[in-house]
């Protein structure tokens, strides 16, 4: 109830900041900026009192007490200054900007933000509150699509078992969604071993490292972490404003989790080609595979770079990957032959804000290069045919998705009661062995095996809301690939 409270009162001052073009995005940087300074203030309090070096004119205190005159003014300048005050400071508020420019406003959310103690309350409801603030901003803005569902990451992270001392990194991190589904199962499952110090300092500053492109989401990840126990207010984890695929990666991870960003086409190409180098918006990458300017293809082989060997890797990506020639073509038969690409799952529309995305996760683990394939046989966990979501009146749920975690989690795969076989036709878990992937037309592991029952049968049509979805979402899928056909076509 008092997160609920709490990111009602907050959010609802929103609408009024709307009205003077401050976008929902926007928003939430001045409560990031704003809610660490508040949190510092506090620390700086018995029984912490704690120093962290805010200069005079630029921390809470200053501007709770500021008059109206001059308030947007020395903001700006406040945010000037802590952008180059270093570490913590300025990862926070590096390319900080005020949107803010009505100082009646400015003052009323510095007043709103007072009105709760922040740091008394726990790691669980700090963080529960900002994300529930994160996720109002993707919903509100339309920008969902960049934030991968929690029930996705839930699985994901059940089906991974992070362990304390393994490095977790994300490419793409966005606002840090999978890192926090890696806490959650860390504090979660591993209580006593975190008292342990080493482990305890472990987690919170060296196991998270991750890249966007964005400041300011790569800010919204440095919050986020550090309301969920992570980093403190002069060290944080690793988070870097950059593009990860431009850089061999320096240094190898245990676990890679991670959804790139939709969309096939990027501005250059990575090869690994050192003459095709020579040429403009050509990156040289080694280690990669092969030439492409394909993202998720250029991500597939990025993550497999970072991992060290026996690593292992969850990646969220759309079907083209599955089934595209070329470059895909190669970039499967080497996932094949140089990990254990073990497990596949095959998610439906109607769970991404972005319509016409039809997703899958790609289970691996990075092996040695030896004479044979790695990847000895491949299971398929299809939730997908016949199965129908929504956003808003029935969104995916972590519970939807526990038969498959059950199935991935099995000893015995071969005796979970969701395995296809002769005789249960409508098991969604069924295997294929490399002999069988190897020999389908461009490797296509876009594979289904399910009939689909709601054209057959009129009775068991889904409902018209649903139906309706699907087919904007078909139709939006469909003009997607044709854009993409567009843009090959131009470079041509």
């Amino acid at each position: 109830m008092k997160t609920n409270n709490l990111v009602a009162k907050i959010w609802s001052f929103c609408d009024t900041l709307r009205d003077d073009g401050v976008s929902y995005g926007d928003y939430l940087e001045q409560i990031t900026y704003l809610l660490f300074l508040k949190m510092a203030d506090e620390y700086s309090r018995p029984p912490y009192k704690r120093d962290f070096n805010i200069p005079k004119n630029c921390n809470w205190q200053f501007f709770l007490k500021h008059p109206l005159e001059g308030l947007t003014l020395d903001y700006i300048n406040a945010l000037n200054i802590l952008s180059r005050s270093g570490k913590m400071l300025s990862n926070i508020f590096n390319g900080a900007q005020n949107k803010i420019h009505d100082p009646y406003k400015l003052k009323k959310l510095i007043e709103l933000l007072d009105e709760d103690n922040w740091v008394s309350e726990s790691i669980d409801i700090k963080g529960d509150i900002y994300e529930s603030l994160l996720q109002k901003s993707a919903e509100s803005s339309g920008a969902g699509q960049y934030f991968t569902p929690r029930s996705i990451i839930k699985a994901i992270v059940e089906c991974i078992e992070p362990q304390t001392l393994e490095t977790i990194s994300d490419p793409t991190c966005g606002t840090g969604g999978f890192f926090l589904g890696a806490i959650e199962y860390l504090n979660t499952n591993f209580k006593k071993e975190l008292k342990d110090k080493n482990k305890k300092e472990f987690l919170q500053y060296k196991t998270f490292h991750g890249w966007d492109i964005v400041p300011s989401t790569a800010r919204l990840c440095l919050m986020n972490l550090f309301l969920h126990g992570i980093g403190d207010m002069k060290e944080t984890p690793e988070i870097k404003v950059e593009d990860s695929l431009l850089e061999q990666p320096k240094s190898k991870v245990k676990i890679v989790l991670a959804n790139p960003p939709f969309g096939n086409s990027s501005t250059y190409t990575i090869t690994n080609d050192e003459k095709l180098t020579k040429q403009e918006s050509y990156i040289f990458r080694p280690d990669f595979w092969t030439t492409t300017s394909n993202k998720q293809l250029c991500f597939v082989q990025h993550i497999i770079s970072m991992l060290e060997e026996n690593g292992r890797a969850a990646i969220v990506l759309p079907d083209n990957v599955l089934f595209e020639g070329g470059a895909g073509e190669i970039i499967r038969k080497k996932l094949l032959d140089e990990t254990n690409l073990h497990t596949i799952l095959r998610l439906p529309t109607g769970i991404f804000y972005a319509n016409g995305v039809k997703v899958n996760v790609l289970f691996l683990e990075k092996k040695k290069k030896s004479k044979t394939a790695n990847t000895k046989e491949m299971w398929f966990y299809d939730y997908r045919t016949n199965i129908h979501h929504t956003l808003k009146k029935y969104p995916l749920q972590f519970e939807h998705l526990m038969s498959f975690v059950e199935c991935y989690k099995s000893e015995n795969r071969e005796k979970t009661s969701e395995t296809w076989s002769e005789k249960n036709l409508k098991g969604r878990f069924r295997k294929y062995t490399y002999d069988e992937l190897i020999s389908r037309d461009k490797i296509n592991f876009d594979i289904t095996w399910l009939k689909d029952d709601s054209f057959i049968d009129l009775d068991s049509l889904p409902e018209p809301e649903i139906l309706a979805q699907e087919i904007i979402d078909s139709l939006e899928s469909a003009l997607n690939s044709f854009k993409e056909v567009v843009k090959s076509l131009s470079k041509t």
